[in-house]
């Protein structure tokens, strides 16, 4: 059985589709990488099998109506990174995160892409508030909030450090 991809945002050099398990070794690889995930509280993969399985049981899509997506270099079909939203049922709040390998950071991916997902959200899904969270000494993150617009609300501490949360409602992006 062949598995449809659907591509969901399109920006003028990357298109944003669902996760397909082809992309598990990228999700490995990225998630592998210590810089890229140093600032997230998050673990790697163990392996391309675990980063398969957490594909496959990816359950946003179908319950929220939408999640993180894979951002495709449109020129390469690459697969990036990925960036998208996420509804936190802990707090009731949609979250924007990204996520990018190394080698293309810098180069405003992440910039353009979030701000593709904050006019998805806004316009296709009709969110009121979006935020986007960042660990205090992730200042590479915390630029690119900025850069869409966002704004700082507030901040937390947790387990994994010191956090900011940056927020905009849907009024502000138009």
């Amino acid at each position: 059985m062949r598995q449809s991809i659907k591509i969901i945002i399109e920006t003028k050099r990357f298109y944003l589709r669902e996760f397909s398990e082809k992309d598990a070794e990228k999700m490995y690889l990225l998630n592998r990488d210590f810089e890229v995930i140093k600032y997230t509280g998050d673990n790697s993969f163990e392996s391309i099998n675990h980063a398969k399985s957490f594909i496959k049981d990816y359950s946003d899509y179908k319950r929220f109506g939408f999640g993180r997506w894979a951002v495709i270099n449109k020129t390469t079909n690459d697969f990036i990174g990925w960036c998208g939203l996420k509804f936190c049922t802990s707090n009731s709040e949609v979250d924007l995160g990204f996520r990018i390998f190394k080698d293309y950071w810098n180069s405003g991916i992440a910039a353009e892409t979030s701000k593709a997902c904050l006019e998805y959200g806004f316009t296709k899904l009709n969110i009121n508030r979006i935020v986007g969270r960042a660990r205090i000494e992730n200042l590479s993150s915390i630029r690119v909030l900025e850069k869409i617009g966002m704004r700082f609300f507030s901040g937390f501490t947790d387990s994994n450090g010191e956090w900011c949360v940056y927020e905009m409602y849907k009024n502000d992006f138009f």
